[in-house]
């Protein structure tokens, strides 16, 4: 499997769990320097409309502390080339249940463009921050 210089994901990491361990793994076995974006706040409330339980800091350290990182920009904007033009990256490694999508589809295109790829990586299943928060009656 090709190795890339420069990886990117991204992802609102709250409440830390395997599937984002998993996902973290992958795309660093995949490149040789890993940067992730972490979303802020107030990212999260705008598109989610709910607060994250961790606040972005803490989710910031945590993820910053896996050995699979190499760097944490936080992620200001939900748009990906808007990350790739402040940090330039080489490929952008995201869950499959987006491929196909015509979100993704065009993100393909306008990558390609700049000749990024985008790498979907399987998601984990039966485990994610929403299905803990209900689990918890949150």
């Amino acid at each position: 499997m090709k190795k890339y210089k420069v990886g990117y994901t991204t992802g609102v990491f709250d409440m830390f769990h395997i599937g984002h361990l998993n996902i973290l793994r992958r795309a660093k076995e995949l490149c040789e320097y890993l940067i992730v974006g972490v979303s802020t706040d107030e990212v999260v409330e705008e598109y989610k409309h709910h607060k994250p339980v961790i606040p972005f800091s803490d989710r910031a350290a945590i993820v910053e502390a896996c050995r699979y990182v190499d760097k944490v920009v936080p992620q200001m904007s939900m748009d990906k080339f808007v990350a790739w033009q402040s940090t330039p990256f080489d490929v952008m490694f995201h869950g499959s249940e987006w491929k196909g999508s015509d979100l993704y589809n065009e993100y393909e295109r306008k990558f390609a463009s700049v000749g990024v790829e985008i790498v979907y990586l399987p998601h984990t299943d039966g485990i994610s921050s929403t299905m803990l928060r209900e689990r918890n009656g949150k």
